[in-house]
């Protein structure tokens, strides 16, 4: 939805147009406004619960039903189920409703396990104490009894409850200080300033007495966009009205820092806050693995559907003789005699898909949701994903998407607190080709093992001297750092020096800090900003006052900010630092080449870089400037454009300092899973709400940019010197022309015969790629242009992007023609809303709270376990369950196509071939746990091997394992298999079908005989394909079949007496005490194993796969390895022979 009219609109009537709409009116502390003012028309808002969960108490039951109803295997069971119940059937009832009311409750119960841990995550925010100031006392309250009009005392270090509009604060000059890491990513302080007339309202007592109304726009998700205004109501007849903008609005989700308590009144709660409204809907997340399931089970439906009907229509041909259709032993009553034939064709129809159905296992369904649920215990059971300094495991929120970590092609990534740990380091700085390291400080921290100052470069003479100083007192007082006195902050111990307590910094910006860390270990100490002037701590030990006179804020498209003060000489001086294409083009003198150098120098190195220079202002210059830039601040239309044409005028003729490099420190291993994520074939995306030239240089930093990578700039400052469509047209001519007309997708991504390609967008632009066309020009839809550039680029970074676009970026590649397996990872509230849009979404445990963690299907400590995550446990959960899903389908064609063959040799009659005994049982006991425990334990390659070469996760990509070709070829062997079975057993006993003692074979030993080849064959086929032998496989393996063959024994050997009649007594016995039975079985097991056997081996050797090669040379090794202990073995026993 676009609110930009309802901002004009907003806009328009706080400027005295009587036209707003679409508006809220919040009576402050619920009073009534004075008698003649406004009418007092109270309004319904939501109360502030908080809700993730899908499912509540009294929805459960039909809801959960619904979704799983909407599987088309449970839909098919059921169906079956109540045809059964209806019709007289060749089977029980029992055999279908059972295994689906299983299928039913296990799903059930995990589903309502997983939803009620999300209502306890939820309870334990909605039931966060909040204190509210109410009749001159403050109250405690929990949050989601919070209304919209309460006014809330929240304390330094609390998070707010909803979104407020800052009233008063503990500070003087009525600001606060806030990070909003949870929300955007950016873990820096932001100051947010009180209304001016509201400010002195410091005590409940004072609160009490504030009357007043705030008039805003209905809630909208953009973070950065507020726009409302305050009517204080003090003993006039006319309020005072003052506007209300962003600066004044507290969000959800952000903490108050550095400032005692703030006095706030609820605007937004519950889930219309801005948080809240940029979370997306939780839907059910379905696999690739359960899309090709359902693909498959319509296949066998058709094929199940076929089945049916030719035996329909072939029944009917047969009974068309008179004799056939009516045999003496069999007559029909006149009932039946008088039913339509169609009726009768029909309910035989039915009675044929009962009979048949077992074709499509419900058992398949069961068995995939015990192998997700347990298999999602080896994450969390996962030393190596341990973080002991949170002292946290990885967790998994839904097993249902196990092997979707096997398939991701793209991997959308959060920067701050995700790739990073929020901590700035100072390296170096460069004064006039100089440079100076001091020893290594972060965040206020030195850091263990350095000790004094290290000088690469010899000191400067006398003549420098000046410069070097002029230099550090420019970083020690550009800049909008603030000091605080205290000895601990985030309960962490912070600027302690020599065991005692001294100030610390903090500011909007992290590296702002470190630069002063790091003036401060270089003898320059910033102190204070104290009425207006900021004070410095010279070499000398003494104290320079410098009077503030303008900060020129720094912003993205400038990439660079100012401050103009005046010494204790009475001399101005504009200091000015930025990116380093923003300084040089206004610089008119200084040693530029030997800075730019170095500046190229550290880029390389993936170090932020900052250059700084400087002006002499006059007083004519100083009041020029003066002039230009109050015009600008008072300006009510345009003000961001004539405050950029201000400081366009007044930055320029600088004369260059020198330069610093600043390093935002990494996670651990960050860079390395990040390449071996592009070994593996993922593409990798940064999404970020922090500034350009900050996630540049961590992508630089993480190895996502090579230092041969060309980088294009797809953003607001391009974009002003040219068209979007000119733009984008410019960089798919540069990519296209480069690759071809190739895109990367068919090139490896570490190739060095190509150029590589960066691209670096940001938030402005993206949301005028994704705008829809106006009108039918070819200029007006560039989302396919943006698609094409990005797919031939290797990597991926997307700058100030608002938490909905991280979602929107996230849609659009998974909405791509490729439709490509997504994973977004991140660690804050701004990631959830990613997190839930692609098809897997893991949160990091990490310094931003828990949303992302909470809202995630995975959750894991640190980044560096992404790649054991995925290349490990990804890659096992897809071979494995791919395996199973394929093998269920096999033994499954083995076990009814030979009932469909027995049809022809019974009148199709719907005589079962099996006992049914052995028709409920097949896929619940004799051939369901080793299927199982293969798909819980397989290791095809050692888990070392995949981490170690990463390039194995390719094998498997694009659910390659259960394409159609795989599919068809395992379907056709359990056709083969069927028929050897079948026509084996018919012919080999078709002269021989007597025993010792001359007794003849009846139908249930020759469905037995089918049925005990049946089962060995399908159990024998899976060992075969078995990798990685233990003793449980060794034990459920032979113990199935143990068990096979012991319950045969029982239930053919005892006189049950619960059973109106026993067809299948003594049967199995008859059947093993004849010698040709025993052959045929072993013969047909062998011939129907054969096959499968030869291709395996023909494709190992003429076109093995990159796994298929590994698994040969592990073989190779464990050979050599047991000769050469042979060998010793033997050269010992020889030794110990001849001393003997």
């Amino acid at each position: 939805m676009d609110f930009s009219t309802i901002r004009n609109l907003i806009s328009r009537y706080c400027t005295g147009e009587d036209n707003w709409v679409d508006n809220r009116t919040v009576y402050i502390a619920h009073k009534e406004p004075p008698p003649g003012a406004e009418a007092y028309i109270p309004q319904r808002y939501p109360d502030n619960r908080i809700v993730s969960s899908k499912y509540t108490f009294w929805n459960f039951i039909p809801k959960n039903l619904f979704e799983q109803f909407r599987r088309i295997a449970n839909f098919y069971f059921l169906i079956i189920f109540l045809v059964q119940l209806i019709i007289d059937t060749p089977t029980s009832p029992i055999t279908s409703g059972l295994p689906l009311f299983f299928v039913i409750t296990v799903t059930a119960i995990k589903q309502g396990y997983e939803d009620w841990l999300r209502h306890k995550a939820d309870n334990s925010i909605n039931q966060c104490p909040v204190l509210v100031v109410q009749h001159g006392k403050v109250i405690r309250k929990q949050s989601r009894n919070l209304r919209v009009g309460d006014v809330v005392l929240v304390k330094e270090d609390e998070t707010f409850p909803c979104d407020l509009v800052l009233l008063s604060s503990s500070r003087e000059d009525g600001t606060c200080f806030v990070t909003t890491a949870s929300l955007d990513g950016e873990s820096s302080h932001k100051t947010y300033y009180a209304v001016q007339d509201t400010k002195a309202f410091s005590t409940e007592e004072d609160m009490d007495t504030l009357q007043a109304t705030i008039e805003c726009e209905q809630p909208q998700p953009d973070l950065y966009k507020f726009v409302g205004r305050i009517n204080i109501y003090l003993n006039r007849d006319e309020p005072i009205a003052r506007p209300l903008g962003s600066e004044n609005l507290l969000l959800r989700g952000a903490t108050l820092k550095n400032t005692e308590h703030i006095y706030a009144v609820a605007i937004y709660t519950g889930m219309e806050t801005k948080m809240a409204l940029n979370y997306q809907s939780k839907s059910q997340k379905r696999s690739a693995v359960e899309k090709s399931m359902n693909a498959y089970l319509i296949v066998y439906l058709c094929i199940l559907i076929s089945k049916a009907l030719i035996n329909t229509a072939l029944k009917y041909a047969w009974q068309a003789n008179p004799d056939r259709d009516e045999p003496w032993y069999n007559h029909k009553t006149d009932g039946e005699r008088q039913r339509h034939v169609l009726i009768r064709a029909f309910t035989d129809f039915l009675a044929f898909m009962v009979l048949f159905n077992y074709i499509i296992p419900v058992s398949m369904y069961v068995t995939v949701e015990m192998q997700k649920f347990l298999g999602s215990y080896f994450i969390m059971w996962d030393d190596d994903m341990f973080d002991e300094e949170l002292g946290e495991r990885a967790q998994v929120n839904t097993s249902d998407l196990n092997e979707e970590l096997g398939q991701v092609e793209y991997v959308f990534t959060d920067k701050t607190g995700t790739l990073t740990e929020n901590n700035m380091e100072f390296i170096e700085c460069c004064v006039d080709g100089h440079v100076y390291v001091p020893h290594a400080v972060c965040n206020g921290q030195v850091m263990p093992g350095a000790v004094g100052m290290d000088m690469i470069d010899s000191s400067p003479g006398p003549e420098g001297k000046e410069s070097e100083e002029l230099f550090f007192r420019a970083l020690c007082l550009c800049h909008t750092v603030q000091v605080k006195e205290a000895e601990t902050v985030d309960g962490i111990k912070q600027g302690l020096h020599q065991g005692k307590a001294t100030s610390f910094y903090i500011s909007s910006s992290p590296d702002e800090v470190a630069l002063v860390e790091g003036m401060k270990r270089l003898g320059f100490t910033y102190l204070r900003l104290k009425d207006n002037h900021m004070e410095i701590l010279n070499r000398e030990d003494e104290i320079e006052r410098f009077q503030l006179l303008d900060v020129l804020t720094f912003d993205s498209v400038r990439r660079r900010m100012s401050v103009i003060v005046r010494s204790s000489t009475g001399e101005n001086y504009l200091f000015c630092k930025g990116a380093d294409s923003s300084i040089f083009p206004r610089v008119i003198s200084g040693k530029v080449e030997q800075v730019r150098a170095r500046v190229e120098h550290n880029a390389v190195e993936g170090l932020r870089t900052l250059c700084v220079a400087y002006r002499k202002l006059s007083p004519a210059q100083y009041e020029e400037a003066c002039h230009l830039l109050n015009g600008a601040k008072l300006a009510l239309q345009d003000r961001d454009k004539k405050l950029a044409e201000a400081y366009d005028l007044v930055e320029k003729d600088l004369i260059l300092l020198g330069a610093t490099a600043v390093e935002d420190r990494l996670q651990d291993k960050a860079a390395d899973t990040i390449e071996s994520l592009h070994k593996a074939g993922m593409k990798v995306w940064v999404l970020t709400g922090d500034k350009m030239e900050t996630a540049a240089a961590t992508c630089y930093a993480s190895k996502l940019f090579r230092r041969s990578t060309l980088i294009l700039e797809l953003t607001t400052k391009r974009t002003e010197e040219q068209s979007l469509h000119d733009v984008l047209f410019d960089l798919s001519r540069t990519v296209l022309r480069q690759q071809g007309g190739m895109t990367r997708d068919s090139l490896s991504g570490l190739s060095g015969d190509c150029q590589d390609y960066g691209l670096i967008i940001d938030g402005a632009t993206l949301s005028a790629v994704l705008k829809p066309s106006q009108d039918d020009s070819s200029s007006g839809n560039y989302k396919e242009i943006f698609l094409e550039i990005c797919r031939n680029c290797s990597a991926v970074l997307c700058c100030r992007m608002a938490p909905l676009q991280k979602a929107q970026i996230v849609k659009m590649i998974k909405a791509s023609k490729e439709h490509p397996i997504t994973l977004a990872i991140g660690d804050g509230a701004n990631d959830v809303s990613m997190i839930l849009e692609a098809h897997v979404g893991i949160g990091i445990m990490g310094k931003e709270g828990r949303q992302a963690a909470r809202n995630s299907d995975y959750a894991i400590p640190k980044f560096k376990h992404l790649k054991k995550m995925l290349l490990v446990h990804g890659h096992y959960y897809y071979i494995r369950i791919s395996e199973l899903v394929q093998y269920f389908f096999y033994k499954n064609v083995c076990f009814i196509f030979p009932q469909f063959l027995y049809q022809f040799f019974c009148g199709f009659s719907q005589q079962p071939l099996y006992d049914t005994a052995y028709l409920t049982l097949y896929n619940i006991s004799f051939t369901s746990l080793p299927i199982l425990l293969y798909s819980l334990i397989e290791q095809h390659i050692n888990m070392d091997i995949l981490k170690k070469d990463p390039s194995l996760y390719r094998d498997i990509a694009k659910n390659s394992l259960l394409r159609w070709p795989i599919f068809i070829y395992w379907t056709f062997l359990g056709l083969f298999d069927a028929v050897v079975f079948f026509f084996g057993a018919y012919f080999l006993f078709d002269n021989t079908t007597f025993t010792s003692n001359g007794q003849m074979f009846g139908n249930w030993t020759f469905g037995t005989l089918v049925f005990t080849v049946l089962v060995f064959t399908v159990t024998l086929k899976l060992a075969l394909d078995t990798h990685y032998w233990t003793w449980i496989n060794h034990f459920v393996i032979w113990g199935s079949l143990l068990f096979y063959v012991i319950f045969s024994l029982l239930w053919g050997g005892i006189i049950w007496p619960f059973l109106n009649y026993q067809r299948m007594y003594y049967v199995f016995m008859q059947m093993l005490s004849s010698g040709p039975a025993w052959l045929s079985i072993i013969l047909l097991i062998t011939v129907s194993l054969l096959p499968d056997v030869v291709k395996k081996v023909l494709c190992r050797a003429l076109w093995p796969t990159t796994t298929e090669r590994i698994q040969c040379r592990m073989t190779d090794r464990q050979f050599d390895k047991a000769l050469m202990f042979s060998h010793d073995s033997l050269l010992d026993g020889g030794v110990s022979t001849y001393q003997a």
